[in-house]
């Protein structure tokens, strides 16, 4: 019963997030479930990435389009470009170890913070 609750806490806790401020679900879920749930690297990445086989941000999708701040066109550019560039990255995420991703992850938020908090206009 406690894992479901935790599971609902990272879901809605990620949703909400995704839907204020636009970052990926992947940014919340993938270091909850490896912190507060013990599942390895793969294991959260490969289960964040099983929530994407849902339309999880339609409702979100359908807010931001009425207000009139979604570009249909890049978006389709992107989801091809999304469906290649995941599918080469689970290949080599997959020949990688656990703690090598972890680092990855963890460098690729630290400089996204960094650009954020001190270079953002």
């Amino acid at each position: 019963m406690l894992t479901i609750v935790a599971l609902l806490a990272i879901g809605l806790a990620a949703g909400l997030l995704s839907s204020m401020v636009g970052i990926g679900g992947g940014i919340v879920i993938v270091p909850s479930l490896v912190f507060f749930l013990a599942m390895s690297q793969k294991m959260a990445q490969g289960t964040s990435l099983a929530l994407l086989m849902t339309p999880v941000g339609i409702f979100a999708v359908i807010n931001y389009y009425k207000a009139g701040y979604v570009d249909f066109k890049v978006a389709g550019v992107l989801i091809i470009a999304f469906v290649a560039g995941s599918f080469l990255g689970s290949k080599v995420a997959l020949g990688l170890p656990d703690n090598v991703i972890k680092k990855l992850f963890g460098g690729f938020l630290m400089l996204v913070s960094i650009k954020y908090l001190f270079f953002s206009k």
